[in-house]
């Protein structure tokens, strides 16, 4: 794999303003080193100790994104220099967030998950829950993390038209959202959808952030 090439590749392809997450899971140090000296500083990871383990090893000016389904006793361990968390699917987790990015004088952006996908085994917000979220007495008390936007991901499926159908419900979701909780809240703007198979489709239905592996990286590594 020319780790290289393939990061230019893929961002000769998106509009200015997309942002690309090279999803490094299972890659080793060296991948990503190949990748950052090539001037790309924004990684993703899936799990915990992966990350906590890469981040000690790696130059300290890379941008970690977790992508993964975060549980509520790990946080602790990324909240000293996580840049964003993408997967936030609770009003548990996101207290618990607030109050480890307190204990390091931290504000961590987060993005709430949403289930666009048909499958049953996806994490996420629906909308009435987002809802209740953003309408209840204790957002406000979280001065430690920031709602920076909305995150999902499609079925897994050849379905174009399907794929389009969801991402273009996500982009529907953050319209409301921005509408009625964060307008004129200028740091809610992101829109993370979009992976190695569908990231086209995704920045044409209005993507501002794509998390991108085996695409850059090659198959994964188990």
């Amino acid at each position: 794999m020319d780790i290289a090439n393939n990061i230019s590749e893929i961002k000769n392809t998106l509009p200015e303003g997309v942002k690309l997450v090279a999803v490094s899971k299972t890659k080793p140090v060296e991948d990503i080193m190949v990748a950052y000296r090539s001037g790309h500083k924004i990684f993703g990871e899936n799990k915990v100790q992966d990350l906590v383990g890469k981040y000690e090893q790696l130059p300290k000016d890379i941008e970690w994104h977790f992508i993964g389904h975060l549980q509520s006793n790990k946080v602790k361990f990324v909240a000293p220099f996580i840049s964003f968390l993408h997967g936030i699917d609770s009003m548990k987790l996101l207290k618990v967030v607030n109050k480890e990015a307190k204990k390091n004088d931290r504000v961590i952006s987060c993005l709430l998950q949403f289930h666009i996908a048909e499958e049953s085994t996806k994490f996420g917000f629906s909308i009435k829950e987002a809802y209740d979220l953003l309408s209840s007495e204790e957002i406000n008390s979280l001065q430690n993390v920031e709602i920076a936007g909305v995150m999902g991901m499609a079925t897994y499926t050849d379905n174009e038209s399907q794929i389009r159908k969801e991402f273009r419900g996500l982009k529907n979701i953050f319209n409301t959202l921005k509408n009625e909780y964060f307008s004129g809240v200028e740091s809610f703007r992101e829109i993370s959808m979009g992976m190695s198979d569908d990231y086209l489709i995704a920045v044409d239905e209005g993507s501002t952030i794509i998390r991108v592996g085996s695409k850059i990286f090659g198959t994964r590594n188990y």
